[in-house]
């Protein structure tokens, strides 16, 4: 059996995945994975193969991110190989994975974000206060329901719209059912409140699509928005800032604020604290200098 015929059967597993994620994982077996390794046999594997598929990339000029997704999806497919008994050996032992650090994120200042704000309308408002004062993923945050409001400082992320099938399905990173609890700041809470008497709901649903209120509001209706305000405003929206810098705002000040990164990766919804560590430890507070005088006080006492 060569690569090709394992995938697919190892593809027809895979039943459990999102509707974005089994197309991003499509796109990297056609484009990426079978075009190099595909007519190889499965028990030709190894380390060296792992390694020269690496460095093909490397040499084909495929981008970082995508040279560390490529070889993730690669890693799934041998790791569950070897469960199945193919191989008696791990087919990655000794390899160095290829490197791929996040960009550090743009962030706004409070004075920027209150400007930017601003500029936009009711729902961008709302939406902007969402990202930046509960971390939500924009995603996430057109799906605001005013049910979701859990306590007086909770919001609970039940679901988010999902940008392949236009409906509301599970959150990133996480199986169907599952939540996030975010912290719910009071202007928040009040923003969401002024919001619903204003406009009302559906179904609790704050949003809906604007031409169709039968329908979700759809992700793409902000970031054309965001794309006017860009063309319209140079000189209030700093080079940089992005839809999901508002997000990165409420990490920064999370963060600043001296909250634990643990829960910080738990709000965001990453998928581990790796990524929120290589993502946003520049923007963590020294910690040398705090332990230095803490431990002073404690050694004399």
């Amino acid at each position: 059996m060569n690569l090709s015929e394992y995938v697919e059967l190892w593809r027809e597993g895979q039943r459990h995945l999102a509707a974005s994620s089994a197309r991003h994982l499509d796109s990297l077996l056609a484009h990426h994975i079978i075009p190099v390794l595909g007519s190889r046999r499965m028990n030709s594997f190894d380390h060296k193969v792992v390694d020269d598929f690496i460095r093909t990339m490397e040499t084909m000029g495929t981008g970082a991110a995508t040279q560390s997704n490529a070889f993730d999806k690669l890693s799934t497919i041998l790791l569950d190989a070897q469960r199945v008994g193919i191989y008696d050996f791990n087919p990655l032992d000794g390899v160095r994975s290829p490197q791929y650090t996040p960009m550090r994120a743009s962030i706004p200042t409070p004075a920027q974000l209150r400007e930017i704000r601003e500029i936009g309308d009711e729902k961008f408002h709302l939406l902007c206060d969402l990202m930046s004062g509960c971390g939500m993923r924009n995603a996430e945050a057109v799906a605001v329901n005013v049910n979701n409001i859990v306590s007086d400082n909770t919001y609970r992320i039940t679901e988010q719209v999902n940008q392949t099938t236009k409906a509301y399905g599970r959150l990133k990173h996480r199986k169907p059912g599952e939540y996030r609890d975010v912290p719910l700041p009071s202007r928040i809470k009040q923003a969401i409140e002024c919001y619903v008497r204003k406009h009302g709901t559906i179904d609790g649903y704050l949003l809906r699509d604007p031409r169709d209120p039968s329908r979700p509001f759809q992700p793409y209706l902000l970031q054309n928005q965001w794309q006017r305000l860009k063309r319209d405003h140079p000189s209030i929206i700093p080079k940089g800032i992005v839809l999901y810098s508002f997000r990165h705002f409420f990490a920064s000040q999370c963060l600043q604020l001296r909250i634990p990164i643990t829960d910080v990766a738990d709000w965001m919804g990453h998928k581990s604290l790796d990524v929120t560590f290589k993502i946003y430890r520049h923007l963590m507070p020294g910690s040398i200098a705090s332990a230095a005088s803490s431990l002073d006080l404690v050694l004399a006492a």
